[in-house]
């Protein structure tokens, strides 16, 4: 008598993982001032970049939603933190940070001063911060404002302890020799932050063509279950 072999089950694919994953997203709170936040063990993945870098959309487009993250018409005037869970319903893994974009001349300036505070304060030293993705304007690259901020989290990255992902946005709208421009000059921004313990990523991302969206969901995935890859 013979026995028929189980059908080989074939691994699941690694962005369809990850973007599964990410879909399992959904709002938990809104806070204004770092001791509003959650105390517990949970990492946090923040998303931070300028007003206008398409932060919010890449959040949605990660997460398959619509308007998980919001949006507003007037850039600059989120003045909050929003986390949201991530991961199974009755056990989230991990949660999205999403920050206040900055750099938006028309705000106030005494908001943006109490802002660049909370967040710089959230950035060096919130401890369940574990990884940050940075949105840089594929078109316009690192602007000052955008170096300012990796240098306030270059010495957690270089130790190690935050790893990085720099998404390229708006990719679509560039020529494939454009976008190889952008790739190299990011490279050379971010060999300030190389060292043997950091943990850098760099992608061309777009959230209307889709372009990077599971290697960026991958990324975020690794950076929860490092052991499960």
């Amino acid at each position: 008598m013979t026995f028929a072999s189980p059908p080989a089950v074939a691994p699941l694919d690694p962005h369809a993982r990850a973007l599964a994953w990410a879909h399992g997203a959904r709002f938990l709170t809104t806070a204004s001032r770092l001791p509003e936040l959650p105390v517990d063990e949970l990492p946090e993945l923040a998303f931070v970049g300028r007003s206008n870098a398409g932060k919010s959309t890449a959040i949605n487009t990660l997460a398959q939603q619509r308007r998980l993250a919001f949006a507003s018409r007037t850039p600059g005037r989120t003045q909050h933190i929003n986390l949201f869970d991530i991961g199974p319903k009755d056990a989230p893994d991990a949660r999205l940070a999403d920050l206040p974009g900055y750099g938006y001349a028309a705000v106030d300036r005494g908001a943006k001063l109490r802002w660049q505070e909370v967040m710089a304060s959230y950035l060096q030293y919130r401890r369940n911060l574990a990884g940050v993705v940075m949105m840089v304007d594929s078109r316009q690259g690192f602007t000052p404002l955008d170096q300012r901020l990796l240098a306030l989290i270059a010495p957690r990255v270089l130790s190690g302890e935050v790893r990085l992902l720099v998404l390229l946005t708006k990719a679509d709208k560039l020529s494939r020799r454009d976008a190889q421009k952008s790739l190299a000059a990011a490279q050379v921004v971010l060999a300030d932050v190389a060292s043997d313990e950091a943990d850098v990523g760099l992608l061309l991302f777009s959230a209307l063509s889709k372009q990077g969206l599971g290697d960026a969901a991958a990324h975020l995935w690794g950076w929860v279950h490092p052991a499960a890859d």
